[in-house]
C-alpha cells in the first residue's frame, strides 16, 4: 500500500506536543517530509529528534503564530527546507474556562490571537507555496466548541467558530485553484492543554451538562488520523467540512 503522504511536504503548527506532535509523527510515517513549528523550542527539538531517530525527514522552525514576522520567517524556512509545501496542518491552539465577566481583555486577545488569528496568518503565509502545487490542502483544528455554544468558553468558542468560518471561506475561494481546506472539531482530547479546562468556581452543573455526553477522551493519535486523511489524496473530493470527532456529542 502506498503511503498516503509519500513525496509530500507538510507543515505542522503546534508540533511540540499533543495533537501537533501526533500529526507530525503520523505524517512522517506516511512518507512526508515534515516541517515542525512551535513557539516552545524545547518541545520542538524533542519532536524533531524523535522523527529523525525514526529515519524521517524533519525540520524544526520556531514560530509564534500570533506574530506575522515570526510566521513569515518560519514558513519561508520550512518551504525552502524541502522545496515547497503540499499540506498545512494548523494545530496550534490554547484555551481555558472562566466566567465571561471575569475574562480579561488580554486573555481574550491571547486566545483569539493563537487560535484564530494564528490560523489565518499561517494559512496566508502558506498560500503562495500551496497554490504553486497542482493539488494541495489545509486542515485546521477547530473544536466542538466551534459548532455548539458552551458555557464559560466565550473566547474559546468565538475563536473556534472563527476557525470553522475561515475554513469554509478559504474552501470556497480556492477550490478552483486546486486547494482543499477542511477542519476537524474534536471534543475533549487527552493533551497537556486539557489541564487548562478546569471549570471555574461556582460553575452551574446544569450548564456543564450541556458540554455533552462524551464517554471518554479522544487521544491525539485519533485526531491525527483524521487530519492526515483530510490532507491526503484519499480525501480529494472533500472540501469545506467541519468534521466532529466527539462520539456523537454534536448529534444531540
Amino acid at each position: 500500500m502506498t503511503a498516503r503522504l509519500a513525496d509530500q511536504t507538510v507543515f505542522v503548527t503546534g508540533a511540540g506536543s499533543g495533537i501537533g506532535r501526533a500529526t507530525a509523527t503520523l505524517a512522517a510515517s506516511e512518507g512526508a517530509a515534515v516541517v515542525c513549528a512551535d513557539v516552545d523550542e524545547g518541545t520542538l527539538r524533542e519532536t524533531v529528534s524523535a522523527l529523525e531517530a525514526d529515519g524521517a525527514r524533519a525540520q524544526g522552525v520556531p514560530c509564534n503564530v500570533m506574530d506575522p514576522t515570526s510566521v513569515t520567517t518560519a514558513m519561508a524556512a520550512g518551504a525552502e527546507a524541502f522545496d515547497g509545501l503540499d499540506v498545512l496542518f494548523n494545530v496550534a491552539g490554547i484555551g481555558g474556562l472562566a466566567h465571561t465577566e471575569e475574562v480579561s481583555f488580554e486573555e481574550w486577545q491571547r486566545i483569539l490571537g493563537v487560535n484564530l488569528t494564528g490560523t489565518f496568518l499561517v494559512s496566508q503565509a502558506a498560500l503562495p507555496h500551496l497554490l504553486a502545487k497542482r493539488r494541495s490542502a489545509i486542515v485546521n483544528v477547530a473544536s466542538v466548541a466551534g459548532l455548539n455554544g458552551q458555557a464559560y468558553s466565550a473566547a474559546y468558542c468565538a475563536s473556534k467558530w472563527g476557525v470553522v468560518g475561515l475554513t469554509k471561506a478559504l474552501a470556497v475561494e480556492y477550490v478552483k485553484r486546486g486547494l482543499r481546506v477542511n477542519c476537524v472539531c474534536p471534543a475533549g482530547v487527552k493533551t497537556p492543554l486539557m489541564g487548562k479546562f478546569a471549570f471555574p468556581e461556582n460553575a452551574d452543573l446544569d450548564l456543564i451538562k450541556r458540554f455533552g455526553l462524551v464517554p471518554k477522551f479522544t487521544h491525539p493519535e485519533e485526531v491525527a488520523e483524521a487530519l492526515v486523511y483530510l490532507g491526503s489524496s484519499a480525501a480529494r473530493s472533500i472540501n469545506g467540512i467541519a468534521l466532529p470527532l466527539d462520539f456523537g456529542n454534536s448529534a444531540t
